[in-house]
């Protein structure tokens, strides 16, 4: 029997994101999720390590990596749509879980119970906060390196995503953006690996 849980996953690079937005750089699903997980080890690791938490970093990380699945069925709906309303925010997330649900029965038996969590994941969890802040921080950061290619199409999205994310008081976010988001304005001979 055919199983094609791994060719879905391998779709998300055809998956385009910002697509009401014109980008200097088109971003894909794959590569945002990528990123999305190196951030949610970075505020998982800030939250055990700087704040004395016990969120689980490996579960954080794999929340991280599938938290777009239901994007191989649904495609990427942009932001404004997808939050117009309660009405269609409620519909729009009844449709992401029946996809999520979809694709993991696209895995044999044996096997769903060791994805499925972390593809239909606790939602009331801390590593499930960090994902959700880390998904914003990777959207922001998209923001800065459009602006720092000369796209002034991303200033309000960059402005309204760090309002956002200031005002969710998340230390880790906090954090983040004191030690390391400043490095994002910068460019490759400005970083100092090489000084």
């Amino acid at each position: 029997m055919r199983y094609d849980f791994y060719a879905y996953m391998d779709r998300m690079k055809y998956i385009k994101r910002w697509q009401l937005m014109r980008s200097v750089r088109e971003e894909n699903v794959m590569e945002h999720s990528q990123c999305v997980a190196i951030i949610a080890h970075a505020l998982a690791s800030i939250h055990n390590e700087v704040f004395g938490g016990k969120a689980d970093v490996l579960k954080t990380v794999l929340y991280a990596i599938y938290h777009e699945t239901s994007e191989v069925l649904t495609g990427d709906l942009p932001t404004p749509i997808k939050y117009y309303n309660r009405n269609i925010h409620g519909a729009y997330k009844e449709l992401e879980k029946t996809a999520c649900e979809r694709i993991v029965s696209t895995l044999p038996e044996e096997l769903q119970g060791s994805v499925s969590p972390y593809i239909l994941a606790d939602e009331e969890s801390v590593e499930y906060r960090l994902v959700k802040a880390a998904d914003r921080m990777a959207a922001y950061i998209k923001c800065l390196e459009e602006l720092r290619s000369g796209n002034k199409e991303f200033s309000k999205a960059k402005k309204s995503i760090e309002k956002d994310l200031l005002g969710r008081k998340i230390p880790e976010v906090d954090y983040f953006f004191e030690k390391f988001i400043p490095s994002f304005s910068l460019n490759l001979d400005e970083l100092e690996v090489f000084e």
